[in-house]
């Protein structure tokens, strides 16, 4: 199986080219190839195909071998990937994903892309449809985890998130932490969870730990949810530019006028090979 090894800020999956090659359990291969020891290594797997309704269509899955809805950083990647292989050679782009079409520009310069603004939509604010089982109304909700209580606001942007405001976000143990929230009872479908330190009205620090994969250096929709919560919790202003420095980079994110988030970051490409499935 041929692949390419890219990443947005950070966040690195292994893409395949199902214009070309075939993938049989998409699953299992993603937990294989992910792992970075014995694998290739990367926080999923990113399945690139044909679209009957857009120019292309993304099938992710994370490294735990579950299915993604969206990831805005792998979307930016594909939108790369299409682009500088002459698949699709449009300045727009749009994407077929889980969560529905995706409109993509392209920023490139001598045939190649090297960043891309994403319209991810407009953010999904009902908890019932998020989903988590709070009551409806308010923007701050109450976590409970062991002996300690977590104000939370939480959003959807094609899939759940949990944005939690901190003092440093180099002091959250994590990897202790992380896994509490993703698999709390609130949260049916597990969630998303962003530690987030505002230094300003347009600028912000985030660490993130994702549902499947652990903590990642970046993730788009979660940057996308911080700014949203940013917003909502009086923080940030809408239809402004807020500047989300993740691990892996720097993610600009603005909650326009028109109801939509915008998305604004780097693809790379790392490196390409063939993967030999040896199980």
């Amino acid at each position: 199986m041929k692949f390419t090894k890219m990443h947005g800020a950070g966040n690195d999956y292994v893409y395949v080219n199902c214009f070309e090659e075939a993938v049989g359990n998409p699953g299992k291969t993603a937990v294989a190839v992910s792992d970075r020891h014995f694998g290739i290594g990367g926080d999923g797997l990113v399945l690139i195909c044909p679209s009957e309704v857009a120019d292309v269509r993304m099938d992710m899955y994370n490294a735990d071998g579950s299915r993604g809805k969206m990831c805005g950083n792998a979307s930016r990647c594909v939108a790369k990937y299409v682009f500088d292989n002459g698949i699709v050679k449009k300045d727009e782009i749009s994407l077929e994903t889980l969560s529905g079409i995706k409109y993509i520009k392209v920023f490139h310069k001598d045939g190649r892309a090297f960043t891309a603004t994403v319209n991810m939509g407009a953010p999904i604010l009902t908890q019932k449809d998020i989903p988590t089982r709070f009551a409806e109304g308010g923007t701050v909700k109450t976590l409970n985890i062991g002996s300690n209580d977590y104000p939370v606001t939480c959003v959807s942007m094609g899939n759940p998130h949990c944005v939690t405001f901190v003092e440093d976000v180099n002091a959250v143990e994590i990897e202790k932490t992380g896994p509490l929230f993703e698999n709390h009872t609130m949260f049916p479908d597990r969630i998303n969870t962003e530690f987030v330190r505002v230094i300003n009205r347009n600028e912000v620090d985030m660490r993130v730990w994702e549902r499947g994969s652990g903590e990642t250096l970046a993730c788009g929709t979660g940057a996308c949810a911080t700014a949203v919560a940013c917003v909502l919790n009086g923080f940030c202003d809408k239809d402004a530019d807020i500047k989300v420095n993740l691990r892996g980079g720097v993610l600009t994110i603005r909650w326009a006028a028109d109801g939509n988030v915008y998305m604004t970051g780097p693809a790379e490409t790392a490196f390409t090979g063939v993967w030999e499935d040896k199980q």
